[in-house]
């Protein structure tokens, strides 16, 4: 049986498809969103969940293209309800023609 405490509110849901939108418009022209998950993550003192978002690379320089996209992420707004983005990071996969997005959320 669970219960319900009068002093916490319900947790509010899981913010993946509003980031995912927000991550596609920080794309610069040519890279193209992927596939995009998320699994639940805690610590001692928060609760959120990290994301994980695919990109395809055209041809070109995979870590240039993958510093900056950094930078936009890391100076993007992120209006998110109920949750503040904790980390953004961008990495090269293996191939060279992808790159990788993890982006942490945490409840507010």
């Amino acid at each position: 049986m669970m219960f319900r405490s009068p002093a916490r509110a319900p947790r509010p849901g899981c913010p993946h498809r509003r980031l995912r939108t927000l991550v596609a418009r920080a794309l610069p022209v040519g890279l193209a969103l992927g596939e995009s998950n998320f699994r639940p993550w805690a610590s001692a003192n928060f609760v959120g969940a990290r994301h994980i978002f695919a990109c395809a690379l055209p041809a070109g320089d995979d870590r240039a293209t993958a510093a900056a996209l950094q930078s936009t992420l890391n100076s993007a707004e992120w209006p998110l309800a109920g949750h503040i983005v904790a980390d953004a990071v961008v990495e090269p996969e293996s191939a060279g023609k992808a790159l990788r997005i993890e982006i942490l959320t945490v409840e507010d």
